[in-house]
């Protein structure tokens, strides 16, 4: 059955990579919400939508819907998120859930009273180069992880006019307190430090100790141009590594013999490296962002069905851990 989605915020964001691979699915947007007259009418153009309002309230009290979906700021997402759950729909929203751990708390137990679902945006679970690394540890086939090492970064020119780093723990960071855990185990600890060239530049490391006995390191920081390549992340494991590359680039490195001095030397199966990356070149609609993937998870979870999607009780972990992390480093 075709899912009927209420829609708040029409910023580039949800008009360029949300919206567009949500109606890939089988849904139909029904109403639209933006307090910008002008990105409204553009989006109900764009997506065919012609009930628009630039209220939320209106939005989640229009007949006919579903679910709601939201990709606003921290503060909305709480305010809006409870407002849905609160007439008894499901809900989907961007990260992160809110702008502290406590309100995402709030958001939980919403959800709980009305005993509908929030899903929430961590897509990095779904990015292509991230979502086969999983699928490579959740075979049986690497053992066990027994560290992650990597770095995410932004660049400089997010603080303009502006040297505050809230925007980037909550729309940056909040990602890698999430996606550790998904590819390692539960974080037992963490620990982190930093250094600053000049305000708005910041590097920092960050220490977990996981629950399975794993430790890692992620260098995060906003040091780096965007327009390089941003993001590594390898999972060392017993004579196994896997490493992942731009989220499209993935090595799985595994026990190889020596072969310079084999004349039978030959590629095994099983022994040597695999590695993968997109054909750009096909035709095809693909989203190595992972967009598309985490919106075929939370479409049936919307639906009341289980499946992986991240819930808001993993956007409350991923929010504490945040806040952990700030106190660390005294951000």
């Amino acid at each position: 059955m075709t899912l009927k989605i209420g829609w708040i915020g029409c910023g580039v964001h949800a008009t360029q990579m949300l919206l567009p691979q949500l109606v890939r699915h089988d849904v139909e947007i029904v109403a639209l919400c933006d307090i910008d007259g002008n990105r409204l009418q553009s989006a109900g153009r764009q997506f065919g939508v012609q009930t628009l309002t630039n209220k939320a309230e209106d939005l989640i009290n229009t007949p006919g819907i579903d679910a709601v979906g939201m990709a606003v700021g921290p503060d909305q997402h709480l305010a809006f998120g409870k407002m849905a759950l609160e007439r008894g729909l499901p809900v989907f929203m961007e990260k992160p859930p809110s702008g502290s751990a406590a309100g995402a708390r709030e958001l939980l137990a919403a959800s709980e009273k009305s005993g509908k679902p929030l899903l929430v945006g961590f897509m990095k679970r779904y990015s292509a180069g991230n979502k086969i690394a999983a699928n490579i540890v959740r075979s049986g086939q690497f053992g066990s992880v027994l560290g992650l090492t990597g770095y995410y970064m932004t660049a400089p020119g997010y603080f303009v006019g502006n040297v505050d780093y809230t925007g980037f723990f909550l729309h940056h960071c909040v990602h890698y307190m999430d996606l550790v855990s998904f590819l390692v185990s539960p974080v037992s600890k963490l620990t982190a430090r930093k250094v600053e060239k000049e305000p708005g530049k910041v590097l920092f490391h960050i220490n977990f100790d996981f629950e399975c006995g794993a430790i890692g390191t992620v260098a995060m920081g906003t040091i780096q141009s965007r327009g390089a390549p941003v993001e590594r992340l390898e999972l060392m494991g017993d004579h196994q590594r896997i490493e992942v590359d731009n989220v499209i680039e993935v090595r799985w490195n595994r026990n190889p013999p020596f072969k310079v001095d084999d004349p039978q030397a030959s590629l095994v199966d099983g022994v040597d490296s695999l590695t993968w990356k997109p054909n750009f070149t096909a035709a095809a609609n693909e989203d190595p962002k992972g967009y598309h993937s985490l919106l075929a998870d939370v479409i049936p979870a919307l639906q009341g069905k289980q499946t992986p999607a991240p819930t808001i009780a993993d956007g409350v972990i991923a929010m504490e851990r945040l806040e952990t992390l700030r106190r660390e480093l005294d951000l």
